[in-house]
C-alpha cells in the first residue's frame, strides 16, 4: 500500500451500509408480504443454504449489535427447540424439501450456550426433514470459547461440521473488561487445539478493531497473540457503535474510543501484518491463506457476500430459521420477527414467523450483482455486467461514476472501458466506493443514526 495520510483519508468516515445485503434492512417493510414470501419458497429451484438463529447469550458482550436474549432459564432454550421444531415442520409444507442443502450455519447468539444434546437434537431434526446434503457441503457454527466443551465437538464432529468460528475480539486485559468478555489467550487455545483433535480443518478467528481504549500499540499485542493460533482465516471487524440501536453499547464513554485516524493505522497495520505472517486479504474484512477455497472462487468469479459474510457456496436460497433470522433469494430478502412472544405465537397459528422483507426490482437486482462484486472483488467488470443485465453501464451508472471522481482523483479507483479497479489502498474505504451505486443512499444523507460509520 502507498503511504496514508491518515488524518486527511479519515474524512471519509461517515454513516455507510456494511452491504451483507442490497437492499440492506433499513429498506424492508411489510409492503412484502407473507403470501410474497410463501411463493417464493413454493416456488423456489435453487439449492439451500440453512441458517438457524440461537440467540441465547448468559451474559452482555457490551459491543454486541447482534439480535440476543440473555437468560440463565434452561426451560427457555429448550422451549425454543420445541419451536424451532414447528418452523421447521411448516418450512418444510412450504419448500421442496429434497433440494440440495449445501450449506449450514448456526449463529447467535451463543450456539453453544446449548448442551451437547440439545445441538444434537436440533440438527438431527432438520437433517430429518432436509435429507438431501451435499457430499461438500458447509456445515459451520459460531463458537464463544468461553462456552465451548468436548461433547458439544463430538456432536458437531457427528454431522460432520468442518468450519468453525471462534470470538475472539481483543486480547487486551482492559479492552475485555470494558466490553464485558473476560478470555484469556489460552482460553481460546484450548478451544481451537479441541476443534483441530476433531478434525476441523477450517477455523476462523473474529477480532474486532474501534473498541474502547483500543489503539494501535495495543493492537500489534493483540495481533502477535492470535497469529499463535494459526487459525486458516481471520475476520477483522470495524466495530459499528449503535448505541441509539444496542442499549448495551451506551455503557460505553465514547471518548475511549479510537479517533477514526487511529482505527485505520490499525487496520492497515493488521493488512500488514497478516500478508507478512502468509494471509491474503480477501473483500473488505477477511483474511486467508492462499490455499484457502476462497481464492479458488475469487479466481472462478464465484465469490459470495452474504450474511455470514465471504462464502464459496454463492447461488443458493438463504433460509432463515429462528428468531429474526433473515433469508434471501435471488429476488428478495424476507426476515422473522425480532419478538419472542410474536415469533411463539405465530407458529403457534401454523404460519412461519415473518415479519418483513424486501422484493428487489429490476434496479435493485443490477445494483446488488454490482456492489456485492465490488464488495466480493474490490473490481467490477463492467462488459460483463452489460452483457448480463442488457445494459450500457456508463449511461446507466453516469451519476455514480462522477460520485467516484473523487476516489479517481486521490488515485483509490481506476476507471477504464473494461473495468472498475480499487487500489490496495482504497480497499480501506470499500463501503464508502460502493455507495454512490447505492440508490437508497440519498434518503439517509444528514442522519447520523442510520448506519456505523465506514471508518
Amino acid at each position: 500500500m502507498s503511504t496514508i495520510d491518515f488524518e486527511k483519508f479519515s474524512k471519509y468516515s461517515k454513516p455507510g451500509p456494511r452491504y451483507t445485503s442490497y437492499p440492506t434492512a433499513l429498506e424492508f417493510s411489510d409492503d412484502f408480504r407473507y403470501d410474497d414470501y410463501l411463493r417464493f419458497l413454493e416456488s423456489g429451484k435453487e439449492k439451500l443454504s440453512l441458517y438457524v438463529h440461537l440467540p441465547f447469550c448468559r451474559s452482555a458482550c457490551y459491543f454486541c449489535g447482534c439480535n440476543v436474549v440473555f437468560t440463565s432459564k434452561e426451560e427457555k432454550l429448550s422451549q425454543y427447540i420445541e419451536y424451532l421444531k414447528k418452523e421447521i415442520d411448516i418450512l418444510a409444507n412450504h419448500i421442496d424439501t429434497n433440494r440440495e442443502v449445501i450449506q449450514f450455519h448456526f449463529g447467535g447468539g451463543t450456539p453453544t450456550y446449548y448442551k451437547a444434546f440439545e445441538l444434537d437434537e436440533i440438527v438431527s431434526y432438520i437433517k430429518s426433514k432436509f435429507p438431501n446434503w451435499s457430499e461438500d457441503a458447509e456445515i459451520s457454527c459460531e463458537i464463544d470459547p468461553r462456552f465451548f466443551n468436548e461433547d458439544q465437538m463430538k456432536v458437531f464432529a457427528k454431522h460432520g461440521f468442518n468450519r468453525i468460528s471462534f470470538g475472539v475480539q481483543d486480547l487486551d486485559a482492559q479492552v475485555q473488561k470494558e466490553i464485558h468478555r473476560i478470555q484469556p489467550l489460552e482460553l481460546t487455545k484450548a478451544a481451537v487445539d479441541l476443534a483441530r483433535k476433531y478434525g476441523i480443518n477450517s477455523i476462523n478467528t473474529d477480532l474486532i478493531y474501534g473498541l474502547p481504549y483500543q489503539n494501535l500499540e495495543s493492537f500489534k499485542k493483540t495481533l502477535e497473540g492470535v497469529i499463535t493460533l494459526d487459525p486458516d482465516r481471520f475476520a477483522v471487524f470495524n466495530y459499528a457503535h449503535v448505541p441509539w440501536l444496542m442499549k448495551t453499547m451506551r455503557k460505553f464513554d465514547e471518548t475511549t474510543l479510537p479517533s477514526p485516524e487511529e482505527k485505520l493505522k490499525i487496520f492497515r497495520y493488521t493488512i500488514d501484518f497478516f500478508e507478512g505472517h502468509g494471509y491474503k486479504m480477501v473483500g473488505m474484512d477477511h483474511f486467508a491463506k492462499p490455499e484457502d477455497e476462497l481464492f479458488a472462487a475469487i479466481a472462478k468469479g464465484e465469490l459470495h457476500r452474504n450474511f455470514q459474510g465471504y462464502t464459496t457456496k454463492g447461488g443458493a436460497n438463504l433460509v432463515g430459521i429462528g428468531l429474526t433470522s433473515i433469508g434471501e433469494g435471488s429476488r428478495y430478502y424476507a426476515q422473522n420477527t425480532k419478538d419472542m412472544k410474536a415469533y411463539e405465537d405465530a407458529l403457534d397459528e401454523g404460519r412461519l414467523p415473518f415479519e418483513r422483507g424486501v422484493m428487489l426490482s429490476e434496479d435493485d437486482y443490477l445494483r446488488k450483482a454490482v456492489i456485492m462484486e465490488l464488495m466480493a472483488n474490490f473490481s467490477i467488470d463492467i462488459r460483463r455486467v452489460e452483457q448480463e443485465h442488457g445494459i450500457d453501464f456508463k449511461a446507466y451508472f453516469a451519476d455514480a461514476l462522477d460520485a467516484l471522481q473523487e476516489f479517481v482523483d486521490a488515485d483509490l479507483v481506476e476507471i477504464n472501458a473494461e473495468r472498475i479497479t480499487v487500489s490496495p489502498t482504497g480497499t480501506l474505504l470499500i463501503r464508502n466506493i460502493a455507495m454512490p451505486f447505492d440508490a437508497y443512499m440519498h434518503q439517509y444523507a444528514g442522519n447520523k443514526k442510520s448506519f456505523s460509520k465506514t471508518v
